[in-house]
């Protein structure tokens, strides 16, 4: 079956939406391809060269570099390392953030890639909206899209479902495991080959690894004619390193940063490194009752460790200072909508921007924030699982609610080799471990 996002037309053209999103004038050449009556690969070859000869307009407001040095250097203040909890408050918050990562994911599913507005359509149908718990399974669906796993709503499923979002988390704890903390880019490469199905991967990912297939070297794979290179990919990376390097932002987020660099630059590395260090911030701040400012300090941490003057930190910047203003969710929602809709539902930034309302609009409670990072739409699976992944770390497993954690029976389906059917708790106390690596 034809992978859409892989076919030369598709990822051409979507070469030159990354490359006005970078700042880059691509007038003349929307233009001249346009007007190409046959795309052959010649006639691509001259369109890809004169893309990557293009450089930022010069009242590009933003300085987005790709390298840790110059990313440090333009980041704002932060706190760096924070205090470990004790060893019993520890395991609890590993097993919550494992937990609440799979659940918040598990809800997601149904409904990826929906639009906000089809989700309300579809909850208010199956008498579920506001969402309260995993959704229910309508047939036929109301909305045009069709639910997209139904394995994985209400009373249909036993365990968690195979996700590609679960699946890099467990391999950032197989990593670390194997490697320890002086990991790689190359060892990232060489585990995605060895342990990872190709079928299993999807855009920036899939680029990244044909391309490493093919011999190009991990530093340059995933910037090589991957138009995917910002989306979210990454992102969804964060959570293994984050364990891993629990109460320490900083570690987390260079973890992170060595992770992300195999397939994506600029903000597709920065939402990696955002999330890390929110997760390891999470693990760090003693909050068993989150208010606002707990958790906007948790988002300050995730900026502390990218770029201050970034499209992705301008785009948090912003609904930071509109959940003041303003309490509705949806409201924010639409504010966020009209900043950063023209981004494709895949992309970093406007799935940043939803797990950070889910965040700053839940009130600190579990149910609230992974709900509102599901009905908010676009990358549902991907957005609630790291909402998930930080209340629980947060809150703990033994403050999450039992009506999400007890339909998984602790049992994580998965496409990596030698880890399917893994038990969640098992997986967090394998983190523990990691963590004591990490620290010593």
């Amino acid at each position: 079956m034809t992978d859409p996002f892989m076919i030369p037309d598709t990822l051409l053209r979507l070469e030159v939406v990354q490359r006005a999103e970078e700042g880059c004038d691509v007038a003349e050449i929307r233009r001249q391809l346009a007007d190409t009556a046959a795309l052959t690969p010649e006639a691509a070859e001259r369109f890809y060269l004169a893309l990557e000869a293009l450089t930022p307009r010069a009242d590009f407001p933003y300085y987005e570099p790709s390298d840790l040095d110059h990313i440090r250097a333009r980041r704002p203040d932060g706190a760096r390392r924070m205090s470990l909890p004790d060893d019993a408050a520890l395991a609890d918050k590993l097993r919550g953030a494992w937990l609440g990562r799979a659940v918040g994911c598990q809800l997601g599913k149904p409904v990826e890639g929906m639009p906000r507005q089809d989700i309300e359509t579809y909850l208010r149908a199956a008498d579920a909206y506001p969402l309260d718990d995993y959704i229910p399974l309508l047939e036929p669906p109301p909305v045009r899209m069709v639910v997209s796993a139904p394995q994985s709503t209400r009373g249909n499923f036993q365990e968690m479902a195979r996700d590609d979002d679960m699946d890099y988390t467990i391999l950032g704890l197989h990593m670390l495991e194997t490697f320890g903390p002086q990991f790689t880019t190359a060892d990232v490469a060489e585990t995605w080959l060895s342990l990872l199905p190709y079928n299993m991967v999807y855009t920036a990912e899939r680029v990244t690894y044909r391309n490493l297939v093919n011999d190009v070297p991990p530093e340059a794979a995933g910037s090589w004619r991957n138009p995917y290179r910002e989306w979210i990919g990454a992102q969804i990376r964060a959570d293994g390193w984050a364990y891993g390097a629990a109460a320490w932002p900083e570690k987390a987020a260079e973890f992170a940063y060595r992770d992300a660099r195999l397939s994506h630059v600029k903000n597709g590395i920065y939402g990696e490194m955002w999330a890390a260090a929110m997760i390891a911030g999470a693990f760090g701040l003693d909050a068993p009752n989150p208010t606002l400012d707990d958790i906007e300090h948790l988002l300050r941490i995730g900026l502390s460790e990218i770029p201050a003057r970034c499209r992705l930190a301008d785009a948090l910047e912003r609904l930071i200072g509109w959940r003041h203003e303003t309490g509705d969710w949806r409201a924010a929602w639409e504010r966020i909508n009209n900043y950063c809709g023209q981004y494709h539902w895949i992309h970093t930034i406007n799935n940043a921007l939803i797990v950070a309302l889910g965040l700053l609009y839940g009130d600190g409670d579990f149910t609230r924030s992974i709900s509102i990072a599901v009905m908010g739409g676009w990358d549902t699976d991907c957005n609630g699982a790291t909402v998930g992944s930080i209340m629980g770390a947060l809150l703990g497993a033994d403050r999450l609610p039992p009506r999400w954690t007890n339909p998984l029976n602790d049992t994580l389906r998965s496409a990596v080799i030698g880890y399917d059917g893994s038990r969640l708790s098992a997986l967090a106390q394998r983190s523990l471990a990691v963590v004591r690596q990490v620290w010593d």
